[in-house]
């Protein structure tokens, strides 16, 4: 704590390494546009809406533990209740000026903020410092793991510096005393509609649905007319070094490249072509982002050589359609490596690939059971907790 006018709590090493990549994981498999230029945000909202709802669940440990703290420090205990839980990245360009976190009048409800960092000033980013206005640390420098809490009014005016190079990843949590802006209730409301809560049963349920495209293009003011910027699911790809290429070429010609990311995809690595069906741009997204975050270094190597994984080598007319899908859907190819240039790329093993596949499919269901598990209690309870 600095001082009784400026309250505020500093927690090292809170979150372990690898919960903070498996959020980064979530993040860059699942974000749309954010509410500042060069911003791009995860809400447990949308994770529900396109169908990720068991991605809440690496969420909900921090929740609660973070709640604590807060309530403990401020004492305040059994008064809160969570406002907002979202994944905030911030990318180069990005920055904010001196402001508090209550500063407009349909955010008076907030009395409390949470920052968690993800990653680390220096090494994935540069920029991005976070700078209060009064009282002591005038400056924290974020670093992965890391939480910085403080109050939500004018005690804790900051600001934060222009992001210069990579991507600022942070989970942000903000709380209130005012029952009626629970973030629970509001989310229990969406689940307990949605087919998680459903006795019907389905193949693979939890595969993810993509939401309106108008959330996925950058700069979000081009994005009626689509004459430049990017697609930022397909500008994520491409800083790893992929491209995707339609299962059905003939009919591509008749088809918006907004369509065509609903339909089932390959993913293509130079000239090499994955031959295994994703549903849809969300599907394949999570997976590749899913082996970047595992890494090819952490999976046991398969015996199976590459004739059983089905890799090919991309054909002539596949070679032009997936030139024709990426320029519609990359206008501006060099605007998403600035605006994802810390994306690090590493070398692709194939073997490990479809490796991942399998991995993905067993981390996934699993989620999704455990949510489905666990959602009658949180209804009847109209409150989400883990234990």
């Amino acid at each position: 704590m600095a001082d009784s006018e400026h309250p505020r709590l500093i927690l090292h090493d809170f979150l372990s390494l690898d919960l903070c990549k498996e959020l980064e994981f979530i993040h860059k498999s699942c974000s749309t546009i954010g509410y500042r230029e060069n911003v791009f945000s995860t809400t447990l909202s949308h994770l529900i809406a396109t169908n990720s709802p068991h991605l809440i669940l690496p969420f909900l440990p921090i929740r609660e533990k973070l709640k604590e703290k807060v309530e403990e420090f401020f004492g305040c205990e059994y008064e809160l209740f969570i406002e907002f839980t979202g994944l905030i990245s911030w990318c180069k360009g990005a920055s904010i000026g001196w402001h508090s976190d209550d500063n407009r009048p349909y955010l008076k409800q907030r009395d409390y903020a949470a920052v968690c960092y993800l990653n680390s000033y220096g090494v994935d980013f540069n920029g991005g410092l976070f700078h209060f206005q009064d009282g002591n640390p005038a400056t924290f420098i974020p670093m992965a793991g890391d939480v910085l809490i403080y109050t939500a009014d004018t005690r804790n005016v900051h600001s934060v510096e222009e992001i210069t190079n990579g991507e600022r990843l942070t989970l942000t949590l903000w709380f209130t005393r005012d029952k009626s802006h629970d973030e629970d209730v509001k989310l229990i409301s969406s689940l307990s509609k949605h087919p998680c809560n459903s006795s019907d049963t389905y193949s693979k349920p939890y595969l993810p649905f993509p939401a309106s495209q108008n959330m996925y293009w950058f700069p979000p003011e081009e994005s009626l007319k689509y004459q430049s910027g990017f697609d930022i699911r397909c500008g994520r790809l491409h800083v790893l070094g992929y491209q995707i290429c339609y299962k059905d070429a003939r009919v591509k010609s008749s088809m918006d490249f907004s369509d065509i990311l609903l339909e089932p995809l390959h993913l293509v690595r130079g000239n090499d072509l994955f031959d295994k069906e994703f549903s849809n741009i969300l599907h394949l997204l999570q997976v590749v982002q899913f082996y970047h975050w595992k890494g090819p270094t952490e999976l046991k190597r398969s015996e199976f050589k590459m004739e059983a994984m089905n890799v090919v080598q991309v054909s002539m007319s596949q070679r032009e359609e997936i030139r024709l899908l990426k320029v519609e859907s990359l206008k501006d190819e060099d605007l998403a490596e600035v605006i994802f240039n810390g994306g690090g790329s590493v070398e692709n093993d194939w073997v490990s690939f479809c490796d991942v596949v399998d991995l993905w499919e067993a981390y996934t269901s699993n989620l999704w059971d455990n949510l489905v598990f666990r959602l009658p209690d949180w209804i009847a309870n109209q409150s989400i907790f883990y234990e």
